[in-house]
């Protein structure tokens, strides 16, 4: 932990908490707020082809898109004006679950269809990295992407204490990777089963895989910046151009473990990759950003990664993932990530 940070708790009128996280208490009435319409919880249906899930969940066709600055429902509560999930007048950052979720913890019981393979259980929340309408992970101060860091790991033990195998922050940023309100913000979502890719990951470093150890025989080919004891780096098995992993260089099983010097430190590469990937090409880079943290239980071996996966091949050209990429998993990438290390290190 850097320091003291601060929650308040508030519970909306339609059961949904909400969470407001500071540097200083925080105070002040709630106004009117945004209340979760009636929503029927999704169901889960397994693909025996493929052995792979698909969550349905259709009243997400109905969720906010490209709303106008005044019905931004991510805003700060203004007296007179329209209702926001955050019935404040100011906050630092705000976490709060999902008006349109695509998991639900709970809800009203839904008749399964013939397809199904149960509820679609879990928990999705909205994370709001300020109350300004404009910027990104990036272009916020480090003393708030350290106070985020925190608000994640508070998130990540409640989620974890509930009960939930895998919890997974993340950020889209861009149009291009379908963003449908454009105040910052990320979201995180907690399942009640490991997801594939997570559970194949937490095998490989069961069975002894060294991610460390690996990166530190790649002699920093592939590394584009460092910060203290973390790393910036394309990976040489990237998938997408200029993909970029932040990692520590220590054992390190999810945010919660990093010292205090650590979290600054992940803060700012949190800021420096994406800063790095704008420079590429002139322009903000669409990106897809996660947190990839150990499973519940999988501690012990799980090596935490921050992973950028950056949609823009070169300028105003995007990364699109066709036929071959969607039929069979496997991608074609039209740079190689000792290229796109150098040059993003350069830059």
């Amino acid at each position: 932990m850097t320091g003291p940070f601060y929650r308040r708790d508030h519970r909306k009128a339609d059961g949904r908490l909400l969470s407001l996280y500071g540097h200083r208490p925080h105070e002040g009435p709630a106004l009117d707020e945004l209340l979760r319409p009636e929503t029927v919880p999704g169901e889960l249906r397994r693909d025996p082809l493929r052995n792979t899930w698909a969550i349905y969940a259709p009243h997400r066709q109905t969720r906010t898109f490209q709303p106008s600055s005044a019905e931004d429902p991510l805003a700060p509560a203004r007296p007179g004006a329209p209702a926001t999930e955050i019935p404040f007048e100011d906050f630092e950052v705000a976490i709060f679950e999902n008006r349109f979720p695509s998991l639900a913890a709970n809800g009203p019981a839904a008749a399964p269809s013939p397809w199904s393979c149960g509820p679609a259980h879990g928990q999705c929340d909205v994370v709001v990295f300020s109350k300004d309408e404009v910027g990104s992970l990036g272009s916020l101060s480090e003393a708030r992407r350290v106070l985020l860091i925190e608000a994640l790991i508070d998130r990540y033990r409640q989620l974890h204490e509930a009960g939930f195998a895998y919890v997974l922050p993340f950020e889209n940023r861009g149009s291009q990777v379908g963003v449908t309100l454009p105040h910052p913000h990320g979201q995180i979502y907690a399942f009640a089963d490991v997801p594939g890719p997570q559970a194949a990951a937490a095998r490989a470093f069961e069975n002894g895989y060294d991610l460390i150890a690996a990166h530190a025989s790649w002699d920093g080919a592939f590394d584009v910046a460092k910060d203290g004891d973390l790393f910036a780096f394309c990976p040489p098995f990237a998938r997408f151009p200029y993909e970029t992993w932040i990692m520590p260089g220590v054992p390190c099983s999810g945010p919660w473990a990093l010292s205090a010097s650590g979290i600054h430190s992940l803060a700012r590469l949190l800021a420096e990759v994406p800063r790095k990937l704008d420079a590429l090409f002139g322009e903000a880079m669409p990106y897809m950003m996660s947190f990839q943290a150990a499973p519940r239980g999988a501690e012990a071996s799980f090596q935490f990664t921050a992973q950028f996966f950056p949609v823009l091949r070169a300028a105003e050209r995007l990364k699109f993932l066709a036929s071959v990429e969607q039929f069979t998993g496997v991608f074609t990438v039209d740079v190689v990530p000792e290229d796109a290390a150098q040059r993003l290190r350069a830059l």
